[in-house]
């Protein structure tokens, strides 16, 4: 049985069907899908095709997935169009064009506390009948591990040791593992929480489970529940006005929030900034000195940086995603 809802759904399920009788994994692109399934069944659920409105507003949802995202939605677009529907392609130079389109968002100090204030308000649903328990955990995880989002929302009960605070972390970027330790306050939570996750997960796999997928949460649902919270976090202001803001933006502010407290302590950032790459799994030492250029003016002026030496490090065009 089909575990698409949209309106979309016989058309995705018959792509697949073709896509697999060519040889193709129906995994390579089932992610994807299963956002763009749930974006539409939630946001237009009156629309049975694709519209450029509707596809634009849905890549824009989590740009940290543009690439695998607009590769999806134009092959749906385009398998459509074969099979006799009205259906808008996106050009094939969309994500190329999008890569670096959004900037990291820093919080501030005030604003990241309304944000996990609001968190811990989140209402659970229907379909996600334990979200007020899990996502205040997710996201400080996040954020005070400093993982990309995927690292978080997929991490197994198997890789959390929550006797030492350990975590060791395997679905990564560039495919290396790395042990990453909880701060004590962040351990105590996840050990309180682990005792009511035990009751409430029948056996799930993933530390953070999703009910409605029977595995964990997907990219698309972390994104909404934390751009939701910054919604409710901000109630005098008006959605259009407020940043528009990303599971991704937590562990920049990790980040930013690491090379601050070093600056405050007097230690010379360019000497510690292995120890952060190591930490935060980056590829390259230039992929954590960026964060350097995204620290307060005030800061950024720091006599503790050795700009010279940085320049030389960070290449001339760099990607917000790291």
């Amino acid at each position: 049985m089909s575990s698409f809802r949209s309106s979309l759904a016989y058309d995705i399920n018959a792509l697949l069907d073709y896509r697999e009788a060519l040889g193709y994994s129906r995994k390579s692109q089932a992610t994807s899908f299963k956002n763009l399934d749930a974006f539409m069944a939630n946001t237009y659920p009156e629309i049975s095709t694709l519209t450029k409105e509707a596809v634009l507003e849905w890549l824009e949802e989590y740009p940290g997935e543009i690439s695998k995202k607009s590769s999806a939605v134009r092959l749906l677009g385009k398998f459509m169009q074969a099979t006799g529907k009205d259906s808008y392609v996106l050009y094939d130079s969309y994500a190329k064009s999008s890569a670096i389109k959004q900037p990291a968002y820093i919080f501030t100090d005030d604003e990241l506390s309304a944000l996990f204030l609001a968190v811990d308000k989140t209402k659970p649903s229907k379909k996600e009948p334990f979200l007020n328990e899990i996502l205040p955990i997710l996201y400080r995880l996040i954020y005070t591990c400093g993982l990309r989002p995927n690292e978080g929302r997929e991490l197994m009960c198997k890789n959390v040791n929550l006797k030492t605070g350990e975590i060791l972390i395997t679905n990564t970027k560039h495919k290396k593992e790395r042990l990453v330790v909880m701060s004590k306050d962040v351990l105590a939570m996840c050990r309180s929480y682990n005792k009511i996750r035990k009751i409430f997960a029948r056996g799930n796999e993933y530390f953070f489970p999703s009910f409605d997928s029977k595995g964990c949460f997907t990219n698309y649902q972390i994104g909404w529940y934390l751009r939701d919270a910054w919604h409710r976090a901000n109630p005098a202001i008006a959605k259009e006005n407020l940043p528009n803001i990303r599971v991704y933006d937590l562990r920049h502010r990790f980040a930013s929030a690491t090379l601050i407290r070093w600056l405050d302590s007097g230690q010379p950032l360019r000497s510690k900034l292995a120890y952060l790459r190591a930490y935060m799994g980056h590829n390259k030492l230039s992929d954590t000195a960026y964060y350097i250029h995204l620290l307060p003016e005030n800061l950024a002026k720091s006599a503790g940086i050795d700009w010279n030496g940085l320049d030389e490090m960070i290449p001339e065009v760099v990607s917000w995603e790291r």
